[in-house]
């Protein structure tokens, strides 16, 4: 029977570049920037690595479609490599294959990295051709923004939400998030805003404004990981470990049958649940010390608090506007600023976001440290509300 991944994989290093408009940057120098960082937080020699990930989205656009990019970049003694791909999760996608190889057994060491150049190819998230019937066909004319505004409005109408409430509510996720993001070097955008801007600025698509809405930036992220006997055994102390680690893919059901309404993320609730199970965890409100989740948009966000079950469904509104997911609140979200303020170079994401739990479950996160935290959660969500891929990754200390 299977017994999942908990504390049998923990984080031996991890690496991240300052995300942003990095015209002076190519994607290997990023890889190299991430990697450099994590080589010397994990103590090893990069001959030690003995299999490698590597995530990246749109390939096309930057360092094409094999391995061979992250093993030249970096240097790799000729291990394998694997290039991945799965929407906006790619680079969980890319740390799930390493953590596995380590917990199979199969190597001692493994590197997991993401790193995506979007800012010099013109990319938006706008509508683009695409390969693919699913492309061809269904994807032909969305936007992201039109998506996700009409996730608003199906959240709204689901739970009788007052529209103002809801703005309100929105505008306080972009105000926190900002907040958080101006005390954190990595970041791409680190200007505080108010509630008063983000109410009053250009709409985007009706009810997300210009505030609501992330942007495009460059970066990398970087794992090390490897097995705690190892770990202790290069005189790592405080060990990080990986409690969880599920995705959940659309099936088609959330499209094509009557059953789901567009307010909410059906593949977010399942892997959560299996995530919890894995981790035997039984209450993410009362346990978790902060999470990230993927907000591309201040309502995405809103929603996938409750899909995580940490806001009772329809209270999300109530736990932002009293501050439960401020940094100073009881929970917090996107303690380092979170996709509103580093953008999403989308291989790199889900890495970031571990990158931020790692930090603040090992004392390291300066001015945004949270007091003894014992928990940590990522989430990313790819696609579309209708056709997506989710996943939720839980890291703490090793034992806890």
């Amino acid at each position: 029977m299977a017994t999942g991944i908990r504390d049998k994989v923990v984080i031996l290093g991890m690496g991240c570049s300052k995300f942003g408009e990095r015209w002076d940057r190519n994607a290997e120098d990023l890889m190299v920037e991430a990697f450099e960082e994590a080589l010397a937080d994990a103590r090893v020699e990069r001959r030690q690595i003995e299999a490698a990930w590597f995530g990246t989205a749109i390939e096309e656009q930057h360092v094409g479609k094999s391995g061979v990019p992250l093993a030249t970049a970096l240097r790799l003694p000729y291990i394998p490599v694997t290039r991945v791909e799965n929407y906006c999760a790619t680079g969980t996608e890319a740390f799930r294959g390493a953590v596995y190889a380590v917990a199979s057994g199969a190597v001692d060491i493994a590197l997991a990295l993401g790193v995506e150049k979007l800012k010099d190819t013109g990319y938006g998230g706008l509508p683009q051709r695409s390969r693919g019937t699913l492309a061809d066909l269904y994807w032909a004319n969305i936007s992201a923004p039109g998506s996700f505004a009409q996730l608003a409005a199906a959240y709204r109408e689901r739970h009788r939400v007052n529209p103002q409430d809801l703005k309100r509510a929105m505008a306080h996720i972009s105000v926190k998030s900002h907040a958080n993001g101006a005390k954190n070097p990595k970041a791409h955008l680190r200007n505080p805003i108010t509630e008063d801007d983000v109410l009053k600025a250009p709409m985007v698509a009706d009810p997300l404004g210009l505030y609501d809405c992330c942007g495009v930036s460059d970066g990398s992220a970087c794992a090390i990981v490897t097995t705690p006997d190892i770990a202790r055994g290069l005189g790592k102390t405080d060990l990080v470990a990986v409690k969880a680690l599920q995705l959940a893919v659309s099936n088609g059901q959330e499209a094509q049958y009557g059953t789901w309404d567009g307010s909410y993320f059906a593949t977010t609730r399942a892997a959560a649940a299996r995530a919890y199970r894995e981790a035997d965890l039984d209450d993410p409100r009362k346990r978790i010390s902060m999470f990230e989740v993927h907000d591309c948009f201040s309502v995405t966000e809103l929603v996938t608090v409750e899909d995580l079950g940490v806001s009772p469904e329809g209270k999300a509104i109530g736990d932002v506007l009293d501050g439960f997911y401020d940094a100073s609140g009881k929970v917090p979200c996107q303690i380092d600023g979170g996709l509103k303020c580093f953008g999403h170079p989308i291989g790199a994401s889900g890495l970031r976001m571990l990158y931020e739990m790692y930090l603040q479950l090992g004392g390291r996160a300066g001015e945004r440290q949270r007091p003894d935290p014992v928990l940590g959660m990522t989430h990313n969500l790819g696609g579309f509300p209708s056709q997506n891929v989710s996943s939720v990754t839980i890291v703490g200390r090793f034992g806890a």
